[in-house]
């Protein structure tokens, strides 16, 4: 028998995985339609793949395969005319939305690398952009402070929001479809109940910009992310602060909660990435595997696997102890 305790390490490096700085990552696991047998376990070959995407300054979109610690270019999409500021996965990773300093949010089907809509937004009013947990709706924010809920399937305005702040620069959902957070320039983080479009919190924990935000699996916490720092923590629940961390020594450009709820990782300007503690709020464990700002940084669905991507053109994969 090995008494094996995985430690935290470096898995994969993936240099010039772009030709210029990468600005945005995300990670999600597709489960194969083709496939009908039951899932016996999470590494079961053929029952699922593992699906990385990034974007960049220099236009592109790529999709990656991830398959035991081994990268491989699946679709090089080249669509946008201006750099990529954001990815995002459908939950089934069947989909997958971009936008741009362009202008335009595209959304792609991730087997095909085909276009399946288009969303012109306008000048400079693109900027994050998720999907809500069930897949059906795109949202961006906007410099007004509006946010946009499109049609994942049509492209089509459903909905738009008022978050009563400045420019929009983060977004994420609860994954029980309740909640929808938005983090501002001026650092104003507001909440909406996405079952009534209406605004239920406003949170005013940071006086400067809100790079990133996530919530936890379970839908209780959010984390926050700022040009001031640090990170905090909140309840949901109750808009009470629960903790303010610090650590990194510039902003905190990304956040990604584990699907533990024990942990979240972080990444910053100061080119670390730190995994931290949700119980202590403690940071555990720092990366520094990068020359410079990361950007982005992600869970794998498993918890075991962290990927970041930085302006130096590399995107890392470590191995975390679960």
């Amino acid at each position: 028998i090995h008494f094996y305790k995985r430690m935290y390490a470096l898995r994969t490096k993936k240099e010039a995985a772009h030709s210029d700085g990468i600005w945005c990552v995300d990670w999600v696991k597709v489960a194969q339609e083709h496939d009908t047998k039951v899932e016996t376990s999470e590494d079961a070959t053929g029952d699922a793949q593992d699906i990385l995407v990034t974007g960049g300054i220099d236009d592109a979109v790529r999709i990656w395969n991830y398959k035991e610690g081994e990268m491989s270019l699946k679709h090089q999409l080249t669509d946008h005319s201006l750099g990529v500021i954001s990815v995002a996965l459908s939950p089934d990773g069947t989909r997958l939305a971009s936008s741009s300093l362009d202008s335009v949010i595209i959304v792609w089907d991730t087997e095909t690398g085909k276009r399946l809509a288009t969303m012109e937004t306008g000048p400079v009013d693109a900027w994050t952009v998720i999907f809500t947990s069930d897949g059906q709706f795109v949202v961006s924010g906007s410099h007004t402070g509006t946010v946009t809920l499109y049609s994942s399937q049509t492209g089509k305005v459903e909905h738009t929001l008022d978050s009563k702040s400045k420019f929009t620069l983060s977004l994420a959902a609860s994954r029980d479809g309740k909640y929808l957070a938005t983090g501002a320039i001026d650092g104003i983080i507001v909440v909406f109940d996405l079952n009534t479009k209406k605004l239920v919190h406003t949170l005013e924990g940071h006086a400067m910009p809100i790079r990133s935000l996530a919530f936890s699996p379970d839908n209780t916490k959010l984390i926050t992310g700022s040009d001031d720092g640090h990170i905090k923590m909140y309840d949901i629940a109750h808009a009470t602060l629960l903790a303010t961390m610090s650590g990194h020594i510039s902003w905190v450009l990304s956040v990604s909660f584990s699907p533990d709820n024990e942990h979240f990782v972080s990444s910053s300007c100061d080119g670390s990435v730190k995994v931290w503690e949700v119980a202590t709020k403690q940071c555990v464990h720092t990366f520094k595997e990068h020359s410079d700002q990361v950007w982005g940084v992600k869970f794998n669905k498993v918890g075991d696997r962290v990927v970041s991507v930085s302006d130096d053109k590399t995107m890392i994969v470590y191995t975390i102890p679960i």
